[in-house]
């Protein structure tokens, strides 16, 4: 497996499709695949190393989704708790019935942001908490789920610092990065001394043509304004790169392939939650038409659920995140494998490497 990926990372490179990527996968505990190609940064020529952090954009609500089911796990908090009841402000509205579930499965009804939002208001989490407590739900919560692409970091973040004290990116690093060793490979808020490590992103050639040519009143992007839609500058910009915006992540491929590779079982020692739990949160919780994008998207307690790039029936087994602009992680019940595709050059549709090379994985995997 290793092999194949390198040589299909290789190709993508030498192609010019890619300019600089990382796969890891890891099988039943066990880093099988750790494969990187090209440039992490196209104006020095630094290359790209297994250890390199890339924003990686939605990938992260995968991160986030995992650091609530440890919590979970813990008992700090539960997912049919009212989420006024760690924090009263968000009842405003008639949102006063909204539960952590709701919040986990995009059915809570705070999707949007004002248009004229900006990247400075993003990187002040008291001012955007506040902003989405006062918020009109565009539905009662849990009666309709709709992708909540910017505000789900925020609404999961707080959540999480009211039960516990403490903002989201420290409860990773305790609870997840540190015991698994990846504290220096997966952030929320990046430490300003670690910027110089990070990967640069660059736009995809294009890009600008497919977003102009989506529809205009899609309901996704009436809620995000482009100033907050992620892009390469959004993906460069030091103010997103070290806020806690836990709609999005930096990641090394290594590192959240090992995330997930903890949820499925057990990693050197350590396991994030057990059995009974992983089968509870990688259920199917909703199925229906997501008003954001109009399409069914079957969703468990805060991951997509079904492969990208495949029969998302018959991947049922298939939980993660993927983040836009090409990179995705997940994990599967049914193999024991998990996958993490890292990449800097940008592109807004959907992630013709990690589809090839997932498929690749999955052949392979299911050959052995």
């Amino acid at each position: 497996m290793q092999e194949l990926v390198q040589r299909a990372v290789d190709e993508m490179v030498e192609s010019g499709e890619e300019l600089g990527i990382q796969v890891a996968v890891y099988r039943h505990g066990e880093l099988v695949v750790d494969a990187v190609a090209g440039v992490a940064d196209p104006d020095s020529g630094r290359p790209v190393a297994s250890d390199v952090p890339f924003y990686s954009a939605s990938t992260g609500k995968g991160v986030t989704a995992t650091v609530v089911h440890v919590l979970a796990e813990r008992g700090v908090l539960d997912y049919d708790q009212a989420i006024v009841e760690l924090w009263p402000e968000f009842g405003a509205h008639g949102k006063h019935k909204a539960t952590v579930r709701h919040a986990l499965t995009h059915s809570v009804g705070v999707p949007a942001v004002p248009a004229d939002l900006t990247v400075r208001d993003l990187a002040d989490w008291d001012g955007m908490c506040a902003l989405i407590a006062d918020s009109e739900p565009w539905w009662e919560p849990g009666t309709r789920t709709g992708y909540h692409a910017m505000t789900w970091g925020f609404v999961m973040g707080e959540i999480v610092r009211r039960a516990t004290g403490k903002p989201i990116s420290q409860v990773l690093r305790q609870e997840v990065a540190v015991p698994l060793g990846i504290a220096d490979e997966l952030f929320f808020g990046v430490p300003e001394s670690e910027l110089g490590r990070l990967a640069r992103l660059e736009e995809a050639p294009g890009t600008a043509a497919i977003m102009a040519a989506m529809p205009a009143d899609l309901p996704l992007f009436r809620a995000t304004p482009p100033a907050v839609t992620p892009g390469a500058a959004y993906g460069n910009d030091p103010v997103v790169l070290t806020s806690d915006i836990p709609s999005g992540g930096t990641m090394s491929a290594r590192a959240v392939a090992r995330m997930y590779a903890a949820l499925l079982g057990e990693v050197d020692g350590v396991r994030l939650v057990p059995e009974e739990r992983l089968r509870e949160i990688t259920t199917l919780a909703t199925a229906d038409v997501d008003q954001m994008i109009g399409f069914p998207v079957p969703r468990a307690l805060g991951w997509n659920l079904g492969r990208p790039g495949a029969d998302l029936r018959a991947t049922r087994s298939t939980f993660g995140m993927p983040g836009m602009g090409g990179s995705a992680a997940y994990a599967d019940t049914a193999t024991g494998i998990s996958f993490a595709l890292t990449k800097n050059r940008f592109f807004p549709g959907p992630s013709t490497a990690v589809d090839r090379i997932g498929a690749l994985v999955a052949k392979a995997a299911a050959a052995h």
